[in-house]
C-alpha cells in the first residue's frame, strides 16, 4: 500500500547506499567511486530524454522535445561540475588506487557510449569493448541500427520542404555523420529568418546547448586527468589525454557549428 512507502523505499537507497564497495584503504577511493556513480546516473536520466525527444522529432511533435532537451542541457552542468569535485584527488591520492582499479576505465561506460550514438556520434568498433556483456553490446548494435537525434532532425529538415538530398537521408545510420552542404544551406535558411521557421530555430539552438556542453564536459575530463596522471595512459590502455584532445575536434552536429560562418 502507497502509505507503506518511505522516503528510503521509494529511492531504494538501502541498494544505493550500499553500493559503494572501495578495494583498498585509501581515504579518496570513496571519492572516486562515487563520482563515477553519480554520473552514470546523470547520464541514465539524459538517455530517458534523449530517446523520448528523438521520438517527438520523428513525429514531428518539437514543442515537447525543448523541455527534454533542455533538461539534458542541465543534466550535463552537474556531469560537468563532477569533474571540479573529482579534482581534488591529487597524483599521489590517485597512485593510491589506481592499482586496484585493474583495467576498468570510463573508456567503457555503456552509458556514455549510448550518448554519443545517440548524438551521432556513431563509432561501430567501439562496440567491440561491451562483447564481454551482450546484452549491453545488442543494445549499442541496435542504436547503430536507428536514426540518431541529429538525422531525424535532418529528415524533418526535408519533409519541412528544406532541399536535402536523397543520398544524405538514405546514408548509413550506423557510420558518423558527414558534413552535407546542403544540410548547411537548409540550417542557413533558417537562422537567416527564424521567425519564418522559429521552431526549427529553437530546435537547432537547443541540440547546439546539448554539442557545447558535451564538449565543454569532454574538456573537464581531460583537464582532470591531466592535472591527476599527466600524460600517463589510461587504465583501460587508452593514450590518456592525447585521446581526450581528439574527440575534442568531434562534431555531432556539424553543419549547425559551419553554419555560423556561413550567414
Amino acid at each position: 500500500m502507497t502509505q507503506d512507502v518511505t522516503y528510503s523505499s521509494y529511492l531504494d537507497l538501502d541498494r544505493i547506499l550500499t553500493a559503494q564497495h572501495p578495494s583498498s584503504d585509501a581515504h579518496d577511493e570513496m571519492l572516486f567511486i562515487i563520482v563515477h556513480q553519480a554520473s552514470e546516473l546523470w547520464l541514465k536520466l539524459c538517455l530517458h530524454e534523449l530517446f523520448a525527444a528523438r521520438d517527438c522529432i520523428r513525429d514531428d511533435r518539437l514543442r515537447p522535445s525543448f523541455k527534454m532537451l533542455a533538461r539534458v542541457a542541465r543534466a550535463q552542468g552537474q556531469l560537468i561540475q563532477s569533474w571540479d569535485v573529482l579534482s581534488t584527488m591529487t597524483p599521489h591520492d590517485y597512485s593510491t588506487i589506481r592499482p586496484h582499479l585493474g583495467s576498468s576505465s570510463g573508456f567503457q561506460s555503456a552509458q556514455y557510449r549510448m550518448m554519443e550514438f545517440l548524438l551521432g556520434g556513431r563509432k561501430p568498433a567501439m562496440v567491440k569493448m561491451h562483447e564481454t556483456t551482450p546484452e549491453v553490446a545488442g543494445q549499442l548494435r541496435a542504436e547503430l541500427g536507428r536514426k540518431s537525434i541529429y538525422a531525424e532532425t535532418v529528415a524533418l529538415l526535408a519533409r519541412r520542404g528544406s532541399a536535402i538530398p536523397v543520398a544524405v537521408l538514405d546514408r548509413d545510420v550506423g557510420e558518423p555523420w558527414a558534413h552535407s552542404p546542403e544540410v548547411e544551406a537548409a540550417w542557413a535558411e533558417i537562422y537567416r529568418d527564424p521567425k519564418a521557421h522559429w521552431d526549427l530555430y529553437e530546435l537547432a539552438e537547443k541540440l547546439v546547448d546539448l554539442e557545447y556542453h558535451f564538449q565543454r564536459w569532454r574538456f573537464g575530463h581531460l583537464k582532470t586527468v591531466e592535472r591527476i596522471i599527466g600524460f600517463k595512459t589510461g587504465t583501460g590502455g587508452t593514450p590518456g589525454v592525447p585521446y581526450l584532445a581528439g574527440v575534442l575536434q568531434q562534431a555531432f552536429f556539424p553543419e549547425l557549428l559551419s553554419v555560423r560562418t556561413a550567414i
